[in-house]
């Protein structure tokens, strides 16, 4: 069987971008700047930087929401070209739609691509089960807690098996047990899927339980200052793994980068 030479190439790759906005008024200003990342298949990273650095503005150009002044962009080796169905995006807002309950929100995705109403709403069934909410498939998102819309969102995106999912701070707004909750769940999910994920958090301790490395940006116009490896064994719980000794070093190391960054600027 012949290997198909796609599949050995990183499912995300930066080369050398570099991104620039032209205000109405003429003003130039630089985000990005002569950043280079890679991401594996399967791979977990997550992105840590300055407030307004343009962490985000990442996840935006491998959407092809925006696109680079300078450099390319790659999804599974070939150039972004519009928006790609193999990606899911869960934002830091709740991207319910409020006047449908918890199984058509699921469902919906399945629903837009052509699956059929009975399937879809089985799939659905079986997902919100999976995030814990077996009960609460009728309700509306009005009538959830924030740690459970967040549960509907997670299902939402990995009812449709995105081969690449893009989180920017999904749990920021979340209280620090929640948060910690869904870290776990978010785990649990990914597990076994295969699929690769970019998240982007101000939190460091957030960052390295999650990820397999940690890319570190600096101050805008940001560029990629450091990445480290998270060298903490799979799978983990969040109440515990942040007492590893390695996780305390990793911390203090990504803590004085970003500290230099804020200071400076």
């Amino acid at each position: 069987m012949t290997p198909d030479p796609q599949a050995a190439r990183p499912a995300i790759a930066f080369g050398d971008v570099s991104l620039r906005f032209i205000a109405p008024d003429g003003t130039a200003t630089v985000t990005l700047r002569h950043f280079s990342m890679d991401v594996a298949r399967g791979e977990f990273v997550a992105i840590v930087g300055p407030t307004g650095c343009g962490k985000s503005t990442t996840l935006n150009l491998i959407t092809g929401l925006l696109t680079p002044t300078l450099g390319t962009v790659q999804v599974m080796g070939r150039p972004v070209d519009g928006i790609d169905p193999r990606i899911g995006f869960v934002f830091q807002a709740d991207a319910v739609f409020p006047w449908r309950n918890v199984l058509e929100n699921v469902a919906a995705g399945p629903l837009f691509r052509g699956v059929p109403h009975r399937q879809a709403h089985e799939q659905a069934t079986r997902w919100i089960a999976d995030v814990g909410l077996a009960g609460f498939a009728q309700h509306y998102p009005h009538q959830l807690s924030g740690g459970m819309r967040k549960r509907v969102a997670l299902a939402q995106t990995f009812i449709n098996s995105p081969e690449i999912l893009l989180m920017d701070e999904p749990f920021s707004a979340l209280d620090m047990q929640t948060r910690t909750l869904m870290q776990d769940e978010l785990l649990k999910l990914w597990t076994g899927t295969g699929g690769s994920v970019v998240f982007v958090t101000h939190d460091i301790e957030e960052a390295i339980a999650l990820a397999d490395r940690v890319f570190v940006l600096s101050a805008r116009p940001a560029t990629l200052k450091r990445v480290y490896a998270v060298d903490l064994p799979r799978p983990r719980r969040m109440a515990e793994v942040r007492y590893a000794p390695q996780f305390i070093e990793l911390s203090k190391s990504i803590w004085a980068d970003l500290r230099e960054e804020v200071v400076i600027h």
